[in-house]
């Protein structure tokens, strides 16, 4: 920035050095134009010193992120389970609605839009809900209704 403002302030000397009448029109017109290009000049150095400022800001917040963002997902990636070959396992635990046994199963081989059976009881293992019919919620240590109960 500081180029622009030499170059506004050389405009300037110039100007004073010419000794432009302030009485004429043609040279009114100059030097106004002068002003005008000498506050634009000092408003870009305010408005650059002031995104140097939220540019630094911002960096400090996306480290200060990265740093909360480097801690949540380390504990993930400590609680994630491993294979012996250093893979993911990628299979969940799924009971069927009917008999209750307890099935492992690769989400990335079940198309859902198939009908998948149980191999204990060979009913449908994803049942289709009745229209307007919503998933009741698990349980978790104890009866869903006490939950309500607790202010």
């Amino acid at each position: 920035m500081s180029k622009l403002t030499d170059r506004i302030s050389y405009l300037q000397g110039l100007a004073e050095g010419m000794k432009l009448n302030p009485d004429k029109d043609s040279h009114k017109l100059i030097l106004g134009i002068l002003d005008v290009l000498g506050e634009v000049g000092e408003s870009f150095e305010a408005l650059a010193e002031s995104h140097g400022e939220l540019s630094d800001y911002v960096e400090s917040i996306d480290e200060d992120l990265a740093d909360l963002e480097a801690d949540l997902y380390d504990d993930e990636d400590e609680d994630a389970a491993e294979d012996t070959d250093g893979e993911f396992e990628s299979t969940i635990e799924y009971e069927c609605p009917h008999c209750g046994t307890v099935i492992n199963i690769d989400p990335d081989d079940v198309d859902f839009d198939d009908d998948s059976l149980c191999p204990n009881c060979g009913k449908e293992l994803f049942p289709e809900l009745p229209e307007g019919a919503e998933e009741e919620p698990e349980e978790i240590d104890g009866d869903p209704a006490d939950a309500d109960d607790e202010d």
